[in-house]
Protein backbone atom coordinates (compact mmCIF):
# COMPACT_ATOMS: atom_id res chain seq x y z
CA UNK A 1 0.00 0.00 0.00
CA UNK A 2 1.42 3.40 -0.74
CA UNK A 3 1.96 5.16 2.46
CA UNK A 4 1.07 8.79 1.24
CA UNK A 5 -2.38 9.71 -0.36
CA UNK A 6 -1.83 12.40 -3.13
CA UNK A 7 -4.51 15.48 -2.67
CA UNK A 8 -4.70 18.35 -3.68
CA UNK A 9 -5.45 20.25 -0.13
CA UNK A 10 -5.57 18.63 3.07
CA UNK A 11 -5.37 20.36 6.31
CA UNK A 12 -7.42 23.61 7.49
CA UNK A 13 -9.33 25.20 4.66
CA UNK A 14 -8.57 28.58 6.56
CA UNK A 15 -5.01 27.86 6.04
CA UNK A 16 -5.18 26.97 2.58
CA UNK A 17 -3.05 29.38 0.23
CA UNK A 18 -4.90 31.51 -2.25
CA UNK A 19 -3.67 29.40 -5.09
CA UNK A 20 -4.61 25.70 -3.41
CA UNK A 21 -7.93 27.33 -2.52
CA UNK A 22 -8.57 28.48 -6.23
CA UNK A 23 -7.37 25.04 -7.07
CA UNK A 24 -10.16 23.42 -5.11
CA UNK A 25 -12.70 26.21 -5.95
CA UNK A 26 -12.29 27.07 -9.46
CA UNK A 27 -13.92 24.02 -11.29
CA UNK A 28 -14.84 26.16 -14.85
CA UNK A 29 -11.35 25.59 -16.52
CA UNK A 30 -10.81 26.59 -19.74
CA UNK A 31 -12.10 25.46 -23.39
CA UNK A 32 -9.06 23.49 -24.86
CA UNK A 33 -9.08 25.76 -28.30
CA UNK A 34 -8.73 22.60 -30.36
CA UNK A 35 -12.11 21.40 -29.22
CA UNK A 36 -13.53 24.75 -29.98
CA UNK A 37 -12.45 24.73 -33.40
CA UNK A 38 -13.09 21.02 -34.43
CA UNK A 39 -16.54 21.77 -32.76
CA UNK A 40 -16.81 24.62 -35.19
CA UNK A 41 -16.22 23.01 -37.68
CA UNK A 42 -18.06 19.59 -37.27
CA UNK A 43 -21.39 21.86 -36.92
CA UNK A 44 -20.53 23.94 -39.73
CA UNK A 45 -20.64 20.02 -41.82
CA UNK A 46 -23.74 19.27 -40.22
CA UNK A 47 -24.97 22.86 -41.38
CA UNK A 48 -23.60 22.57 -44.88
CA UNK A 49 -24.14 18.44 -45.67
CA UNK A 50 -26.45 16.99 -43.37
CA UNK A 51 -26.94 13.21 -43.35
CA UNK A 52 -24.04 13.06 -45.75
CA UNK A 53 -21.42 14.60 -43.13
CA UNK A 54 -23.12 12.88 -40.36
CA UNK A 55 -21.98 9.24 -42.13
CA UNK A 56 -18.74 10.64 -42.46
CA UNK A 57 -18.44 11.47 -38.92
CA UNK A 58 -19.68 8.14 -37.70
CA UNK A 59 -17.17 6.66 -40.00
CA UNK A 60 -13.92 8.86 -38.82
CA UNK A 61 -14.70 8.74 -35.43
CA UNK A 62 -16.67 5.58 -34.16
CA UNK A 63 -15.07 3.65 -36.93
CA UNK A 64 -18.42 2.43 -38.95
CA UNK A 65 -20.34 2.96 -42.01
CA UNK A 66 -23.44 3.49 -41.10
CA UNK A 67 -26.25 1.61 -43.00
CA UNK A 68 -28.83 3.17 -41.08
CA UNK A 69 -28.56 6.52 -39.11
CA UNK A 70 -31.91 6.00 -37.57
CA UNK A 71 -32.11 2.25 -35.44
CA UNK A 72 -35.23 0.54 -36.76
CA UNK A 73 -38.08 0.08 -33.74
CA UNK A 74 -37.60 -3.41 -33.86
CA UNK A 75 -33.93 -3.54 -32.77
CA UNK A 76 -34.84 -1.62 -29.38
CA UNK A 77 -37.79 -4.18 -28.80
CA UNK A 78 -34.94 -7.07 -29.46
CA UNK A 79 -32.47 -5.38 -27.09
CA UNK A 80 -35.73 -5.45 -24.31
CA UNK A 81 -36.91 -8.38 -25.12
CA UNK A 82 -33.36 -9.89 -24.53
CA UNK A 83 -32.26 -8.04 -21.79
CA UNK A 84 -30.70 -10.25 -19.09
CA UNK A 85 -34.18 -10.35 -16.92
CA UNK A 86 -32.31 -9.42 -13.59
CA UNK A 87 -31.11 -6.03 -15.28
CA UNK A 88 -34.44 -5.41 -16.95
CA UNK A 89 -35.78 -5.70 -13.18
CA UNK A 90 -33.71 -3.06 -11.91
CA UNK A 91 -34.33 -0.83 -15.26
CA UNK A 92 -37.67 -1.05 -14.61
CA UNK A 93 -37.44 -0.32 -10.92
CA UNK A 94 -35.52 2.79 -11.61
CA UNK A 95 -37.76 3.96 -14.52
CA UNK A 96 -40.93 3.48 -12.55
CA UNK A 97 -38.99 5.54 -9.54
CA UNK A 98 -37.88 8.64 -11.58
CA UNK A 99 -41.63 8.87 -13.07
CA UNK A 100 -43.17 8.69 -9.79
CA UNK A 101 -41.04 11.11 -8.74
CA UNK A 102 -41.46 13.42 -11.63
CA UNK A 103 -45.05 13.12 -11.60
CA UNK A 104 -45.36 14.27 -8.24
CA UNK A 105 -43.57 17.80 -9.02
CA UNK A 106 -45.35 18.45 -12.11
CA UNK A 107 -45.84 22.21 -12.75
CA UNK A 108 -49.44 22.97 -12.66
CA UNK A 109 -51.24 26.34 -14.01
CA UNK A 110 -51.72 28.99 -11.36
CA UNK A 111 -53.73 32.54 -11.72
CA UNK A 112 -54.08 35.70 -9.73
CA UNK A 113 -56.57 38.98 -9.60
CA UNK A 114 -54.14 41.13 -8.84
CA UNK A 115 -56.95 43.91 -8.72
CA UNK A 116 -60.94 43.16 -9.19
CA UNK A 117 -61.33 42.50 -12.99
CA UNK A 118 -57.99 41.66 -14.02
CA UNK A 119 -57.05 37.96 -14.42
CA UNK A 120 -53.61 36.70 -15.52
CA UNK A 121 -52.76 32.99 -16.00
CA UNK A 122 -49.57 30.99 -16.09
CA UNK A 123 -49.94 27.68 -17.74
CA UNK A 124 -47.08 24.45 -18.63
CA UNK A 125 -47.54 23.65 -22.06
CA UNK A 126 -45.63 20.69 -23.33
CA UNK A 127 -42.43 21.22 -25.57
CA UNK A 128 -43.45 19.86 -28.95
CA UNK A 129 -40.35 17.74 -29.55
CA UNK A 130 -36.96 17.27 -27.34
CA UNK A 131 -34.08 15.58 -27.82
CA UNK A 132 -32.09 12.72 -25.16
CA UNK A 133 -28.40 12.31 -25.59
CA UNK A 134 -27.29 9.57 -24.38
CA UNK A 135 -23.15 8.71 -23.89
CA UNK A 136 -21.45 6.01 -25.06
CA UNK A 137 -18.23 4.93 -26.91
CA UNK A 138 -16.41 3.40 -23.62
CA UNK A 139 -19.48 2.79 -21.39
CA UNK A 140 -22.95 2.48 -21.88
CA UNK A 141 -25.37 5.17 -19.76
CA UNK A 142 -28.76 3.27 -19.96
CA UNK A 143 -29.83 5.70 -16.61
CA UNK A 144 -28.97 9.20 -18.44
CA UNK A 145 -31.12 7.82 -20.50
CA UNK A 146 -34.14 7.20 -18.13
CA UNK A 147 -33.30 10.40 -16.09
CA UNK A 148 -33.80 12.11 -19.27
CA UNK A 149 -36.72 10.17 -21.34
CA UNK A 150 -39.10 9.32 -18.77
CA UNK A 151 -39.39 13.20 -17.10
CA UNK A 152 -39.81 14.19 -20.68
CA UNK A 153 -43.25 11.62 -20.88
CA UNK A 154 -44.52 12.21 -17.79
CA UNK A 155 -44.01 16.45 -18.84
CA UNK A 156 -46.64 15.56 -21.68
CA UNK A 157 -43.90 16.13 -24.45
CA UNK A 158 -45.42 14.87 -27.81
CA UNK A 159 -42.09 13.49 -29.42
CA UNK A 160 -39.00 12.28 -27.60
CA UNK A 161 -35.69 11.41 -29.98
CA UNK A 162 -32.16 9.79 -28.50
CA UNK A 163 -28.86 10.32 -30.47
CA UNK A 164 -26.30 7.65 -28.51
CA UNK A 165 -23.16 6.72 -30.47
CA UNK A 166 -23.08 3.52 -32.70
CA UNK A 167 -20.99 0.30 -31.12
CA UNK A 168 -18.68 -1.53 -34.02
CA UNK A 169 -22.33 -2.73 -35.17
CA UNK A 170 -23.38 0.66 -36.16
CA UNK A 171 -25.63 1.07 -33.65
CA UNK A 172 -25.66 2.08 -29.61
CA UNK A 173 -25.22 -0.23 -26.95
CA UNK A 174 -28.04 -3.13 -26.94
CA UNK A 175 -28.71 -1.61 -23.11
CA UNK A 176 -29.11 1.80 -24.19
CA UNK A 177 -31.81 0.19 -26.44
CA UNK A 178 -33.50 -1.73 -24.41
CA UNK A 179 -33.68 1.51 -22.26
CA UNK A 180 -35.25 3.53 -24.84
CA UNK A 181 -37.67 0.46 -25.33
CA UNK A 182 -38.65 0.90 -22.16
CA UNK A 183 -38.78 4.55 -21.49
CA UNK A 184 -40.82 5.02 -24.47
CA UNK A 185 -38.77 6.88 -27.02
CA UNK A 186 -40.22 7.36 -30.38
CA UNK A 187 -36.67 7.59 -32.49
CA UNK A 188 -33.28 6.59 -32.22
CA UNK A 189 -30.26 7.57 -33.80
CA UNK A 190 -26.55 6.14 -34.09
CA UNK A 191 -24.93 9.10 -33.47
CA UNK A 192 -22.78 10.32 -31.05
CA UNK A 193 -20.81 13.81 -30.12
CA UNK A 194 -20.94 16.99 -31.54
CA UNK A 195 -22.57 15.53 -34.70
CA UNK A 196 -25.40 14.33 -32.81
CA UNK A 197 -25.88 17.78 -30.81
CA UNK A 198 -25.46 19.78 -34.18
CA UNK A 199 -28.57 17.05 -35.93
CA UNK A 200 -30.82 17.51 -33.32
CA UNK A 201 -30.67 21.72 -32.88
CA UNK A 202 -30.54 22.02 -36.95
CA UNK A 203 -32.13 19.26 -38.37
CA UNK A 204 -31.12 17.14 -41.27
CA UNK A 205 -33.06 14.87 -43.78
CA UNK A 206 -33.22 12.46 -41.47
CA UNK A 207 -32.90 13.63 -38.29
CA UNK A 208 -35.69 16.36 -36.94
CA UNK A 209 -35.12 19.49 -35.17
CA UNK A 210 -36.16 19.46 -31.83
CA UNK A 211 -36.93 22.36 -29.42
CA UNK A 212 -34.51 21.52 -26.46
CA UNK A 213 -31.57 18.96 -26.02
CA UNK A 214 -30.59 16.89 -23.10
CA UNK A 215 -28.26 14.63 -21.25
CA UNK A 216 -24.14 14.66 -20.17
CA UNK A 217 -21.33 14.10 -22.44
CA UNK A 218 -17.84 14.53 -22.84
CA UNK A 219 -16.06 17.95 -23.71
CA UNK A 220 -17.16 18.07 -27.60
CA UNK A 221 -20.57 17.51 -26.52
CA UNK A 222 -20.56 20.38 -24.27
CA UNK A 223 -18.64 22.50 -26.31
CA UNK A 224 -21.69 22.24 -29.10
CA UNK A 225 -24.83 22.51 -26.84
CA UNK A 226 -22.97 25.92 -25.79
CA UNK A 227 -22.02 27.00 -29.57
CA UNK A 228 -25.75 25.94 -30.58
CA UNK A 229 -27.69 28.28 -27.76
CA UNK A 230 -28.94 30.46 -30.40
CA UNK A 231 -30.53 27.18 -32.34
CA UNK A 232 -31.84 25.55 -29.32
CA UNK A 233 -32.64 25.49 -25.51
CA UNK A 234 -30.49 23.46 -23.68
CA UNK A 235 -30.04 21.86 -20.40
CA UNK A 236 -27.37 23.46 -18.07
CA UNK A 237 -23.36 23.44 -18.61
CA UNK A 238 -22.07 20.31 -17.43
CA UNK A 239 -18.36 18.96 -16.62
CA UNK A 240 -16.34 16.51 -14.71
CA UNK A 241 -18.48 14.71 -11.51
CA UNK A 242 -18.76 16.69 -7.78
CA UNK A 243 -19.37 15.87 -4.69
CA UNK A 244 -18.98 17.27 -1.38
CA UNK A 245 -19.17 16.01 1.47
CA UNK A 246 -20.19 18.26 4.68
CA UNK A 247 -19.49 16.00 7.92
CA UNK A 248 -19.14 15.90 11.58
CA UNK A 249 -17.93 13.74 14.08
CA UNK A 250 -20.59 11.41 13.49
CA UNK A 251 -19.45 9.96 10.07
CA UNK A 252 -18.11 7.01 9.57
CA UNK A 253 -14.66 7.84 8.06
CA UNK A 254 -14.80 4.78 5.76
CA UNK A 255 -18.34 6.01 3.96
CA UNK A 256 -16.60 9.29 3.53
CA UNK A 257 -13.67 7.77 1.58
CA UNK A 258 -16.40 5.14 -0.22
CA UNK A 259 -18.17 8.70 -1.72
CA UNK A 260 -15.30 10.24 -2.62
CA UNK A 261 -13.97 6.96 -4.43
CA UNK A 262 -17.08 6.21 -6.09
CA UNK A 263 -17.54 10.04 -7.71
CA UNK A 264 -13.47 10.35 -8.46
CA UNK A 265 -13.39 7.20 -10.87
CA UNK A 266 -15.97 9.06 -13.13
CA UNK A 267 -13.04 11.07 -14.52
CA UNK A 268 -9.79 12.16 -14.08
CA UNK A 269 -11.14 15.34 -14.46
CA UNK A 270 -13.78 14.82 -11.41
CA UNK A 271 -13.84 17.34 -8.04
CA UNK A 272 -14.52 15.67 -4.56
CA UNK A 273 -14.10 17.48 -1.49
CA UNK A 274 -14.52 16.27 2.46
CA UNK A 275 -15.69 19.35 4.24
CA UNK A 276 -14.74 18.16 8.16
CA UNK A 277 -16.97 20.48 10.93
CA UNK A 278 -15.68 20.29 14.42
CA UNK A 279 -12.13 21.47 16.85
CA UNK A 280 -8.70 20.74 15.97
CA UNK A 281 -8.32 17.65 17.62
CA UNK A 282 -11.07 15.70 16.30
CA UNK A 283 -11.01 16.56 12.77
CA UNK A 284 -7.25 15.99 12.64
CA UNK A 285 -8.27 12.40 13.80
CA UNK A 286 -11.09 12.29 11.50
CA UNK A 287 -9.64 13.32 8.40
CA UNK A 288 -6.62 11.10 8.96
CA UNK A 289 -9.13 8.15 9.30
CA UNK A 290 -10.74 9.49 5.60
CA UNK A 291 -7.40 9.28 4.37
CA UNK A 292 -6.25 5.66 5.36
CA UNK A 293 -9.97 4.51 4.71
CA UNK A 294 -9.06 6.04 0.63
CA UNK A 295 -5.41 4.42 0.88
CA UNK A 296 -7.12 1.06 1.85
CA UNK A 297 -9.46 1.37 -0.33
CA UNK A 298 -7.75 1.86 -3.57
CA UNK A 299 -5.50 -0.94 -3.06
CA UNK A 300 -8.02 -3.29 -4.53
CA UNK A 301 -9.56 -0.78 -6.60
CA UNK A 302 -10.08 -1.38 -10.35
CA UNK A 303 -9.92 2.15 -11.03
CA UNK A 304 -7.33 3.34 -9.11
CA UNK A 305 -5.64 5.07 -11.49
CA UNK A 306 -8.30 7.51 -12.64
CA UNK A 307 -9.11 7.99 -8.70
CA UNK A 308 -5.61 8.95 -7.96
CA UNK A 309 -5.44 11.33 -10.70
CA UNK A 310 -8.58 13.35 -9.49
CA UNK A 311 -7.59 13.31 -5.99
CA UNK A 312 -4.38 15.11 -6.91
CA UNK A 313 -5.73 17.01 -9.54
CA UNK A 314 -9.02 18.31 -7.16
CA UNK A 315 -9.24 16.09 -4.32
CA UNK A 316 -9.18 17.66 -0.63
CA UNK A 317 -9.76 16.67 2.74
CA UNK A 318 -10.22 20.27 4.66
CA UNK A 319 -11.18 21.16 8.37
CA UNK A 320 -13.30 23.70 9.55
CA UNK A 321 -14.04 25.29 12.97
CA UNK A 322 -18.07 25.59 12.77
CA UNK A 323 -20.78 24.34 10.69
CA UNK A 324 -21.66 27.61 9.66
CA UNK A 325 -17.80 27.93 7.71
CA UNK A 326 -19.01 25.01 6.09
CA UNK A 327 -22.04 25.86 4.97
CA UNK A 328 -20.72 28.97 3.65
CA UNK A 329 -18.00 27.16 2.02
CA UNK A 330 -20.63 24.47 0.13
CA UNK A 331 -22.99 27.61 -0.92
CA UNK A 332 -19.76 28.99 -2.54
CA UNK A 333 -18.84 25.81 -4.00
CA UNK A 334 -21.98 24.88 -5.31
CA UNK A 335 -21.49 20.87 -5.51
CA UNK A 336 -23.21 18.97 -8.25
CA UNK A 337 -24.06 16.66 -5.56
CA UNK A 338 -23.16 17.23 -1.91
CA UNK A 339 -23.87 14.56 1.01
CA UNK A 340 -24.66 15.87 4.49
CA UNK A 341 -23.95 13.89 7.32
CA UNK A 342 -23.67 15.91 10.68
CA UNK A 343 -25.66 14.98 13.79
CA UNK A 344 -29.14 14.94 14.25
CA UNK A 345 -30.22 18.07 16.19
CA UNK A 346 -28.49 20.34 13.53
CA UNK A 347 -29.51 18.38 10.60
CA UNK A 348 -32.57 20.26 9.69
CA UNK A 349 -31.51 23.88 9.87
CA UNK A 350 -28.01 22.60 8.17
CA UNK A 351 -30.15 20.87 5.29
CA UNK A 352 -32.50 25.07 4.85
CA UNK A 353 -29.18 26.63 5.10
CA UNK A 354 -27.87 24.78 1.89
CA UNK A 355 -28.94 26.60 -1.27
CA UNK A 356 -26.80 25.94 -4.55
CA UNK A 357 -26.16 22.19 -4.60
CA UNK A 358 -27.32 20.30 -7.50
CA UNK A 359 -28.67 17.61 -4.78
CA UNK A 360 -28.26 17.24 -1.40
CA UNK A 361 -28.31 13.32 -0.08
CA UNK A 362 -29.02 13.61 3.75
CA UNK A 363 -27.31 11.38 6.40
CA UNK A 364 -24.98 8.58 6.05
CA UNK A 365 -27.07 6.23 4.46
CA UNK A 366 -28.05 8.47 1.39
CA UNK A 367 -25.05 7.14 -0.86
CA UNK A 368 -24.98 9.45 -3.62
CA UNK A 369 -25.04 6.18 -5.69
CA UNK A 370 -28.73 5.58 -4.82
CA UNK A 371 -29.08 8.87 -6.42
CA UNK A 372 -27.39 8.15 -9.60
CA UNK A 373 -29.69 5.00 -10.32
CA UNK A 374 -32.61 4.04 -8.18
CA UNK A 375 -34.02 6.90 -5.67
CA UNK A 376 -36.08 8.85 -9.06
CA UNK A 377 -34.52 12.24 -8.49
CA UNK A 378 -32.83 13.00 -10.91
CA UNK A 379 -28.68 12.73 -11.75
CA UNK A 380 -28.36 15.09 -14.87
CA UNK A 381 -27.21 18.13 -12.53
CA UNK A 382 -25.32 21.37 -12.72
CA UNK A 383 -21.83 21.23 -12.33
CA UNK A 384 -18.39 23.32 -11.74
CA UNK A 385 -20.20 26.11 -9.45
CA UNK A 386 -23.64 26.36 -11.95
CA UNK A 387 -25.76 25.48 -9.21
CA UNK A 388 -25.71 28.92 -7.89
CA UNK A 389 -28.18 29.23 -10.77
CA UNK A 390 -29.52 26.40 -12.38
CA UNK A 391 -31.30 23.48 -10.98
CA UNK A 392 -31.18 19.69 -11.81
CA UNK A 393 -33.62 18.44 -14.73
CA UNK A 394 -37.01 17.98 -13.97
CA UNK A 395 -40.41 18.44 -15.76
CA UNK A 396 -40.21 22.01 -15.71
CA UNK A 397 -37.06 21.54 -18.12
CA UNK A 398 -39.73 20.35 -20.51
CA UNK A 399 -42.60 22.55 -20.54
CA UNK A 400 -42.55 26.12 -21.69
CA UNK A 401 -45.28 28.95 -19.60
CA UNK A 402 -48.14 30.83 -21.85
CA UNK A 403 -48.83 33.53 -19.97
CA UNK A 404 -52.40 35.04 -20.30
CA UNK A 405 -54.60 37.83 -19.12
CA UNK A 406 -57.93 39.28 -19.09
CA UNK A 407 -59.09 42.82 -18.16
CA UNK A 408 -62.77 43.26 -17.55
CA UNK A 409 -64.55 46.40 -18.83
CA UNK A 410 -64.34 48.15 -15.34
CA UNK A 411 -60.80 47.49 -14.69
CA UNK A 412 -59.94 49.18 -18.07
CA UNK A 413 -61.09 51.60 -17.19
CA UNK A 414 -60.27 51.78 -13.71
CA UNK A 415 -56.15 51.41 -15.67
CA UNK A 416 -56.72 53.50 -18.35
CA UNK A 417 -55.59 57.29 -16.78
CA UNK A 418 -52.80 55.64 -15.12
CA UNK A 419 -51.35 53.83 -17.78
CA UNK A 420 -51.42 56.71 -19.47
CA UNK A 421 -49.60 58.97 -17.67
CA UNK A 422 -46.90 55.94 -17.51
CA UNK A 423 -46.89 55.70 -21.19
CA UNK A 424 -46.71 59.49 -21.85
CA UNK A 425 -43.80 60.11 -18.80
CA UNK A 426 -41.95 56.95 -21.53
CA UNK A 427 -42.48 59.00 -24.69
CA UNK A 428 -44.91 56.53 -25.91
CA UNK A 429 -48.18 58.37 -27.12
CA UNK A 430 -49.72 55.75 -29.26
CA UNK A 431 -49.48 53.76 -25.90
CA UNK A 432 -51.23 55.94 -24.32
CA UNK A 433 -53.73 56.66 -26.69
CA UNK A 434 -54.62 52.99 -26.17
CA UNK A 435 -54.78 53.25 -23.03
CA UNK A 436 -57.47 56.35 -22.82
CA UNK A 437 -59.38 54.70 -24.95
CA UNK A 438 -60.66 52.48 -22.47
CA UNK A 439 -61.69 55.27 -20.08
CA UNK A 440 -65.40 55.22 -18.56
CA UNK A 441 -67.20 57.43 -20.98
CA UNK A 442 -64.99 55.62 -23.74
CA UNK A 443 -66.19 52.26 -22.47
CA UNK A 444 -70.17 53.32 -22.21
CA UNK A 445 -69.81 54.26 -25.66
CA UNK A 446 -68.46 51.19 -26.80
CA UNK A 447 -69.98 48.99 -25.16
CA UNK A 448 -73.62 50.89 -24.26
CA UNK A 449 -73.33 50.54 -20.44
CA UNK A 450 -70.60 50.65 -18.19
CA UNK A 451 -68.51 47.54 -16.48
CA UNK A 452 -69.96 45.83 -19.35
CA UNK A 453 -67.07 42.49 -20.32
CA UNK A 454 -65.08 43.29 -23.13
Amino acid sequence: MTDTLALRARGPLGALDSETRTAITNRVGTIDGMVRSRTDAIIARVRADGDVALRAFAREFDGVDLEEIEVPRHAWDTALATLDPALRRVLERSAANIATVHRAFLPTATECWPEPGIRVVRRPDPLGRVGIYAPGGRAAYPSSLLMGVIPARVAGVHEVVVCSPPGPDGRPSPVVLAAAALAGVDRVFALGGAGAIAAMAIGTDTVPQVDRIMGPGNAYVAEAKLQLVADVAIDSPAGPSELLVLADHTADPGAVARELMAQAEHDPDAAVVAVLVGDDDVMTTLAGAVESALLTQLEHAPRAAIVRHALAARGAIVTVGTLAEGVAFANGWAAEHLLLVVQSDVRDATLAALRSAGTIFVGATSSVAFGDYMTGANHVLPTAGAGRCYSGLSTLDFVRWTTWQEVSADAAASLSADVAAFADAEGLPAHAAAARAWSSNAVTDATGSTGATV
